[in-house]
């Protein structure tokens, strides 16, 4: 025979509640008490499984069921498993249901997501130390759409940012399910990577210095610039400096070159300094000029290039002027009897090959030749005692060498500017006849005059 015990409420011997219903609802515990399930399972009034524990696996609900939070509540300590390890690398290959702090204090970040992905894949990156407007993160889409579009790869550039994506399936893929996320990814345009180099200087005459190599800036594999569809941009691309050809003077700073366009910020590579002459500081500039006899290198611009050397101060007879400063390296000092030569450039692919650019010019001497400095590598000038001093390479920004005395000083080679851009997003609109290449699925357009690009 059978028993029934009807009750509303079961309590422990201290009368706090360990079972309770009101109405249709059922309450294990009160607020504050831990409900344990030792190892073994929680079941319902039919036997299927709520909950069940073996060993320190503690699984809800059965094989075919559907685990539910309500409205309005928080799952805690679920879902996302935050990598205790912070991000400072520039790659970053991101694994579905993880949370990266990502650091770009010292670089940018380009982040790879999964290959392939399954709906309800959540992904969370954070701005560790709020320098994303700084230096940026770039996601890498893998061949997976994100919101739509196949070959976006949006970049993140606005510092204190979270980006928190979500699969939605191969038609928009990835989704940015934040409020901060959402605005850059409808960008239409074309992303353009760029290297803008101003003109180099030209030598001094009279003891004269070799030349700065142009300003040096270059985006590429950085962040790069946002083009709007329908706007025209204009390339302007700086001479270098002319060479002196009488008395005593330092060398003439080369051109500017610079990026313009309706909601771009102008970019401007600053021109490289004009070699010194004696007793002077030489001219600054994108890379700064050398110093002549007994005189000072001139300055290079913060991230665009370098210093040029001091000129040595022991002579005439026999002294030796300064080298100019290249994008790469500052301009090596002048000695007692040989000219500084020119500091070197830097290389780049962004044409599909290694291309060296930006030297700056050697130093003249007073001694025989070839005593004078030489070129940095990058097509800086010979610096030269009593022949014509070698001028900077055109289309590269490289300084002119200086010269002791006669007959002129090295002129700089003009600048360049190169922009490299998806094959898929090239309009072929252009003035000023750049030249037009194509590198794997890249288009790139070199421009050695000034010219424009409408995106």
């Amino acid at each position: 025979m059978s028993s029934i015990i009807k009750v509303d409420t079961i309590q422990d011997q201290d009368g706090n509640n360990i079972i309770n219903e009101n109405a249709n609802t059922v309450t294990i515990g009160k607020a504050g008490d831990s409900i344990n399930v030792a190892s073994g399972s929680l079941k319902d009034a039919s036997g299927n499984i709520i909950v069940s524990k073996s060993g320190t696996t503690v699984t809800l609900g059965a094989s075919g069921d559907t685990v539910s939070v309500a409205s309005g509540a928080e799952f805690v300590g679920g879902g996302i498993s935050w990598q205790s390890t912070i991000v400072t690398g520039t790659t970053l290959s991101a694994v579905a249901g993880n949370g990266y702090w990502i650091d770009t204090t010292s670089n940018a970040c380009t982040v790879t997501l999964p290959a392939s992905a399954s709906v309800g894949d959540q992904i969370i990156f954070v701005d560790y130390a709020r320098k994303w407007g700084t230096n940026a993160v770039t996601i890498d889409q893998n061949g997976l759409n994100f919101q739509g579009a196949n070959s976006v790869n949006p970049i993140y550039n606005t510092n204190n940012q979270t980006v928190n994506i979500v699969y939605s399936g191969a038609t928009q893929g990835w989704i940015p399910i934040s409020d901060d996320d959402v605005s850059y990814e409808t960008f239409t345009g074309t992303f353009i990577e760029y290297l803008a180099i101003a003109g180099g200087g030209s030598g001094g005459k009279g003891n004269g210095g070799g030349a700065g190599a142009g300003g040096y800036l270059t985006n590429f594999t950085g962040t790069p610039l946002q083009f709007e569809s329908g706007t025209t941009y204009t390339l302007t691309v700086g001479a270098g400096g002319a060479a002196q050809t009488s008395g005593s003077t330092s060398g003439n700073n080369g051109n500017d070159s610079t990026i313009t366009g309706t909601g771009l910020t102008t970019i401007t590579s600053f021109g490289g300094g004009g070699g010194g002459r004696t007793n002077i500081t030489a001219p600054s500039g994108g890379s700064g000029g050398g110093g002549g006899y007994a005189g000072t290198g001139g300055s290079g611009t913060l991230g665009q290039g370098n210093n040029g050397g001091d000129g040595t101060g022991g002579g005439p007879p026999e002294f030796g002027a300064g080298g100019g400063g290249g994008a790469g390296t500052s301009g090596f000092d002048g000695t007692s009897s040989n000219g500084g030569n020119g500091g070197d450039g830097l290389s780049s692919v962004i044409t599909g090959v290694t291309v060296t650019r930006a030297g700056g010019g050697g130093g003249s001497s007073d001694a025989t030749n070839p005593a004078a400095g030489l070129g940095g590598a990058g097509g800086g000038g010979n610096g030269s005692r009593d022949g014509t001093a070698g001028v900077g390479t055109a289309n590269t920004g490289s300084g002119g060498g200086g010269v002791y005395l006669s007959p002129s000083s090295g002129a700089g080679g003009s600048g360049v500017i190169i922009l490299r851009m998806l094959t898929s997003k090239y309009t072929g609109t252009t003035t000023g006849s750049p030249t037009v290449t194509t590198s794997g699925s890249y288009t790139i357009l070199t421009y050695t005059g000034t010219g424009t690009y409408t995106a």
